[in-house]
């Protein structure tokens, strides 16, 4: 091997160690925050003040879905938590949280509108709708914020109250608490579940199940 190649080689080296301490501290760092902030643990309620698909007066396990409605992998498992609900009635609480992704053009517009038809006491029915339509609008380039208006047409919501929740700050504020919360928590691809506090590790559908059952034995 001539100089200037033992020399390159020497530089790579120098260059690889480097990165590996960055990451190092990078990681530590982030580790002292956690710590501090605590962010790494669920909060004691993690359910408090998420919107409510099967609410119960004293639940024994409580689930926690961050979703996306553009998402296709939440569509896939919406009718698992359907009939988990149905399964588990009385005994489980099912709430959600909303978390667009960026990636999702009408991922936000679709919780703005379900977030605005909850107001008016449609949660069930808009959430059902949104995610039964989901290929008919997701991944369009545009707006469908005049689609989901039209749902909400179909379902009989006062449209001038609808329309000035959608363009209420109060409801963007709703949503964007939701996302920092899941921030906080790790929450980083959707679906994300937490049974009772604990990040449920989704390898299955079935295992949204496990988890709830595992919660109940306790």
């Amino acid at each position: 091997m001539d100089r200037a190649a033992k020399i390159r080689l020497l530089i790579t080296a120098i260059a690889a160690a480097l990165v590996v301490a960055t990451v190092g501290v990078l990681v530590l760092v982030q580790r002292s925050q956690d710590a501090a902030t605590g962010s790494t643990a669920a909060p004691a309620d993690l359910a408090a003040g998420a919107r409510v698909l099967t609410d119960t007066t004293q639940p024994k396990a409580t689930v926690v879905w961050f979703l996306d409605f553009e998402c296709e992998a939440c569509k896939y498992m919406q009718p698992f938590v359907d009939q988990a609900r149905n399964r588990y009635g009385g005994r489980v609480r099912f709430v959600f949280r909303y978390f667009p992704l960026p990636g999702h053009r009408n991922s936000t517009t679709a919780a703005v509108a379900v977030e605005a038809a909850a107001r008016q006491g449609r949660l069930e029915q808009m959430y059902q709708r949104v995610f039964a339509t989901q290929a008919e609008w997701s991944e369009a380039t545009g707006s469908q914020a005049a689609r989901f208006r039209t749902f909400a047409s179909e379902l009989g919501l006062d449209l001038t109250r609808y329309d000035a929740d959608v363009a209420s700050k109060v409801v963007r504020a709703r949503i964007e608490r939701d996302m920092a919360l899941g921030r906080a928590l790790g929450v980083a691809a959707t679906p994300t579940f937490f049974v009772n506090g604990s990040k449920v590790d989704l390898q299955r559908a079935d295992d949204l199940a496990a988890s709830i059952d595992a919660a109940l034995r306790q």
